[in-house]
């Protein structure tokens, strides 16, 4: 059965990458096995179509290009590297924790924020201000 090949503008669109990025991506490497068609354009079949997804998840979670390269060279190296591609996957979800936890924080401050001024404009609380001179 042969796989279906995605140009690149249908490579964007199936992994939400602009056009520039995906060929920043290629040109740096991070998408090993680039094939061409007979025009010499760059074509993607469904396996680099996945990866590249997964560098855009890579991507979003913080990690770099040094990063993801080396992410790469390990994935390159088999099943022999899979303990070190965890080491360096659980340490990006620690961090990713980290700033989850900074965001919920704050979002708890935001949403007393709205409860506090929801009260005063109901007039179930007095209205005070750290910054504001007192009135």
């Amino acid at each position: 059965m042969e796989s279906r090949l995605f140009t690149m503008k249908e490579a964007c669109q199936a992994t939400g990458l602009s056009y520039e990025t995906l060929k920043f991506y290629c040109r740096e490497g991070l998408v090993p096995n680039v094939k061409r068609d007979g025009a010499n354009r760059r074509v993607f079949d469904e396996r680099d179509v996945g990866w590249v997804r997964g560098l855009v998840c890579l991507r979003q979670c913080g990690m770099g290009v040094a990063q993801m390269r080396e992410y790469l060279e390990l994935c390159l190296g088999g099943e022999g590297t899979i303990p070190e591609r965890q080491a360096m996957l659980a340490k990006l979800r620690g961090e990713l924790v980290e700033k989850l936890e900074e965001v919920q924080g704050s979002i708890d401050y935001i949403d007393s924020k709205q409860a506090f001024y929801d009260d005063v404009r109901a007039g179930r609380r007095a209205y005070f201000s750290n910054v504001a001179p007192e009135e």
